[in-house]
């Protein structure tokens, strides 16, 4: 059995004063079955690792150079990451992809050095609108697959986030058909390319405007293994909810 992993993803929200949300969150959630995550600013990482100790919520965070260290003004390593106390990184978010350019090969870089800081490393693939249109969805996200993950994947390692652009806080979301095609193709390939014993252990979360309304029904879906959650989870009151009903699915 895969453990259900609850990730939120803060984007560019928080400060110091929100951290009091990690406290209410940690009051709300007691002692949840689901594993628990909140990537936050980077400026956030530090103290906030610090706010949730003796608490279940792990903290993460949304990205990072694939250098070590070197001249990269404004960048942060995974080595720094880890050092902050994180333990997940968020890689290949598609805001990332489409506002930065990040390719295949720039994620894989990165997830290479996640893993060497001893992160684990939540690699997003989804497609647009314009690509569901076309019936193009598989292809694109088989390519995703195949350029942004590294060898040598585990379990431990490795999460995948499948996020349709289009429905990322949009309040779209697609059919449990689709989100259920989309995951069962993704496990598909991973266990095809890794092995059963790796390729059935690697988490499968879905990212697109997941919410406490509709978590019952997508967590139920065929290998979804959580929720990467955006807005939702910027309140404790709204995603301890999204929490517990991972914790039972």
């Amino acid at each position: 059995m895969r453990t259900k992993l609850a990730a939120g993803n803060w984007k560019l929200n928080g400060l110091m004063s929100d951290l009091t949300e990690i406290e209410q969150l940690a009051s709300l959630i007691g002692s949840p079955s689901a594993e628990v995550l909140i990537c936050p600013p980077a400026t956030l990482i530090g103290t906030m690792v610090q706010t949730a100790k003796g608490s279940p919520i792990k903290i993460g965070a949304q990205n990072c150079h694939h250098a070590q260290n070197g001249a990269h003004t404004g960048d942060i390593s995974a080595e720094m990451v880890a050092d902050a106390g994180a333990s997940y990184i968020i890689l290949g978010h598609s805001e990332r992809r489409a506002d930065y350019g990040e390719t295949n090969a720039c994620v894989r870089d990165k997830t290479k050095s996640a893993w060497a800081a001893g992160l684990t490393a939540i690699v997003c693939v989804g497609e647009t609108l314009d690509q569901r249109k076309s019936s193009n969805t598989l292809d694109i996200i088989g390519g995703q697959l195949a350029g942004s993950i590294p060898d040598l994947a585990t379990a431990e390692k490795l999460v995948v986030a499948y996020e349709p652009v289009w429905a990322i806080g949009t309040g779209l979301t697609p059919t449990l058909d689709e989100i259920g095609e989309v995951h069962d193709f993704i496990r598909a390939r991973l266990e095809r390319r890794f092995g059963e014993g790796v390729g059935r252990s690697v988490r499968i979360l879905y990212g697109g405007s997941m919410n406490p309304k509709n978590v019952d029904e997508i967590a139920h879906v065929s290998n979804v293994d959580g929720g990467l959650v955006g807005g939702a989870s910027l309140k404790a009151v709204d995603f301890a909810p999204i929490v517990l009903a991972l914790s039972k699915a």
